[in-house]
C-alpha cells in the first residue's frame, strides 16, 4: 500500500508541473494585470517601472521559472491587488471553503444513500418515480438559479435566513449564527450533489440485487435489512466511492459560484476577485491548490477501493 502511495505521489509531481505550465500560459494570454492600472493619471513610465518591478517585462517562460523557483522556496508570491502573501491569503480563506464543502458533501450523502437504496429496492413504484424525479431535478437545475430562488423566498419574502457572509456584521458570530448563514449555500450544493449521487447509487444497488448470492441470502431467511445493508450495500460501495471521489473536485469548483452568490468568505470569492483584477500570483496559487485537491481525491479514491473491497490489491 505505502509503495503504491509513494509511486502515485512521484507520478503526481510532473503532472502538477504540466498543469502549472498550462495555467500560467493561459493566464498570460488573457492579459496583463498592468492593463487594469491604465488610465489618464498613470503615465507610460510608471507602467513600465511597475512591469519591471513585477517581472512582467520578461518572456513568459522566464516569468514561469521565477514563479516556480519561489514556489519551491515556499513562497507563492504577493497579491498584485492587496500586496498580501498569497499563501497567507489562501490559508485565511481555505477554512470557510472546507467547512462549506465538507458539510455539503455529508448532507448530500445523507440524502442520496437512503434515497438511492430505497429507489432500487422499490423499483418502478411511486416512491421510485418520486426519487428519480428529484434526482433529475437536482442534476438539471443550475446552482446559481436555485441559490437566487432560495434568497428570494427565505430572505426577501420570509426574512428567515441571511443571504450573505458567514457571520452577521457587527457580531462575534457563534455556532448558531454561522449555521444560519450556512443553510442556504449548503442546501444548494447538497441538492446538486444528491441529484447525481442518487442515480449512481440506485444503479449500483440494482445491479447487486440481481446477483445470485443475494437470492441465496434471502432464501436463507437472514432478514431483509441484513440482505440490503450488509451484503448489497457493501458490494455496491466500489462504484459509490468512485462517484464520491469524482464529486470532491466538482464540489471544489462549484463552491466558486455559490460563494460568489452568497458572499461566503472562502476561496471562491477570493478567486473571482483575483480573476477580475488579473491578480496572477493569487490565480496561480488557487490553480495549484485545485490541482492538488484533484490528484489527492483520485489517490484517496484508490485507497478507499482497497478498504471497501479486500479483493482489490494496489500494486
Amino acid at each position: 500500500m505505502w509503495k503504491y502511495i509513494w509511486k502515485r505521489i512521484l507520478i503526481a509531481i510532473p503532472v502538477l508541473i504540466g498543469i502549472t505550465i498550462i495555467d500560467y500560459g493561459i493566464m498570460c494570454l488573457a492579459g496583463s494585470p498592468l492593463e487594469m492600472l491604465q488610465g489618464p493619471r498613470v503615465s507610460e513610465a510608471a507602467l513600465e517601472a511597475k512591469a519591471i518591478a513585477m517581472g512582467l517585462d520578461k518572456p513568459f517562460y522566464v516569468q514561469y521559472f521565477i514563479w516556480l523557483k519561489q514556489l519551491l522556496q515556499g513562497n507563492m508570491g504577493y497579491s498584485v491587488k492587496s500586496y498580501q502573501p498569497v499563501l497567507e491569503m489562501i490559508g485565511s480563506h481555505l477554512g470557510p471553503t472546507l467547512l462549506l464543502m465538507g458539510v455539503s458533501l455529508v448532507v448530500s450523502l445523507l440524502i442520496a444513500v437512503p434515497a438511492g437504496i430505497y429507489s432500487a429496492v422499490h423499483q418502478y413504484s411511486k416512491g421510485d418515480y418520486a426519487v428519480v424525479t428529484f434526482s433529475f431535478l437536482g442534476s438539471s437545475v443550475p446552482s446559481f438559479f436555485l441559490a437566487l430562488l432560495l434568497i428570494y423566498v427565505f430572505t426577501v419574502k420570509l426574512g428567515l435566513l441571511p443571504s450573505s457572509g458567514m457571520t452577521t456584521l457587527g457580531t462575534d458570530g457563534g455556532f448558531t449564527d454561522v449555521l444560519k448563514h450556512m443553510i442556504m449555500p449548503v442546501l444548494v450544493l447538497a441538492f446538486s450533489l444528491a441529484g447525481s449521487n442518487i442515480r449512481y447509487i440506485r444503479s449500483a444497488v440494482l445491479e447487486i440485487l440481481q446477483q445470485d448470492y443475494l437470492r441465496t441470502a434471502r432464501a436463507k431467511g437472514i432478514g431483509r435489512f441484513k440482505v440490503i445493508y450488509k451484503h448489497a450495500l457493501r458490494n455496491a460501495l466500489v462504484p459509490i466511492v468512485t462517484v464520491i471521489g469524482m464529486q470532491i473536485p466538482m464540489l471544489f469548483g462549484g463552491a466558486v459560484i455559490i460563494e460568489q452568490v452568497f458572499s461566503w468568505p472562502g476561496l471562491g470569492l477570493m478567486t473571482m476577485s483575483a480573476i477580475t483584477a488579473r491578480d496572477y500570483p493569487v490565480i496561480m496559487g488557487v490553480c495549484l491548490l485545485s490541482a492538488i485537491v484533484v490528484l489527492a481525491a483520485n489517490l484517496l479514491t484508490d485507497i478507499m477501493y482497497a478498504l471497501v473491497d479486500p479483493t482489490i490489491t494496489l500494486e
